[in-house]
């Protein structure tokens, strides 16, 4: 998946997460990242999904469940890419139960890799996930939301706090926006300096303000 253009601060965060899903041993286990809107949450998800998506049978990363659950049949149409991602196989399900009932059946034997993007309600991970046995031995589910109390709610194995960046790793994404460089040009240190004291180290708003 592409990541983002200037993935500037997502690789610690990569490695913490991966350590945590401790992706060698055999049980179901789910992390969550939690953390303000913009704060990288989806791009550090994007990278964990690249780096072990080729270690499971099957994988999928469902994209931006808060926005999409709320179309028409938005949450059978999500179960039905999770089905075809990880299956490659066309699947029409009727309704959600269905699509529950699909998920059980099949994937209670396949080791495969879940990525949830984005969700503000319980019942719409319950769509995907509501029990661990649903998923063979071995299987990962990673969830993104920004409510930490949701994840407590769900029982995951770990929760994962999306870090801003630093000083410096926010002035170099600002440039990067900026002035297509990793630094400001001479003439406008001091103002991005403080443009990005202003800011704070929230990616997608230095993204914004740098372009």
């Amino acid at each position: 998946m592409n990541v983002a253009t200037y993935p500037v601060g997502i690789d610690s965060q990569v490695k913490d997460i991966i350590a945590m899903l401790s992706v060698g041993t055999n049980e179901v286990r789910t992390v969550g990242i939690y953390g303000m809107p913009g704060i990288g949450k989806t791009a550090i998800a994007k990278a964990v999904f690249n780096q072990l998506c080729h270690k499971f049978e099957g994988s999928c990363f469902l994209l931006n469940i808060r926005k999409s659950s709320d179309q028409h049949n938005g949450l059978v149409q999500l179960q039905e890419q999770l089905l075809f991602d990880s299956l490659t196989g066309k699947i029409w399900l009727a309704d959600v139960d269905a699509g529950i009932n699909g998920i059980k059946s099949q994937f209670c034997r396949k080791r495969v890799l879940v990525i949830l993007d984005d969700f503000d309600q319980s019942e719409q991970i319950h769509a995907f996930v509501g029990e661990r046995g649903w998923f063979g031995p071995g299987s990962r589910i990673v969830i993104t939301t920004r409510d930490e109390h949701l994840l407590t709610q769900l029982e995951v194995v770990k929760k994962y706090p999306a870090k801003e960046l630093n000083h410096e790793e926010s002035l170099q994404l600002f440039s990067w926006h900026a002035f297509r460089e990793p630094h400001p040009v001479t003439e406008y240190v001091e103002l991005s300096k403080v443009l990005v004291d202003y800011v704070g180290g929230v990616p997608l708003a230095l993204e914004v303000l740098g372009s």
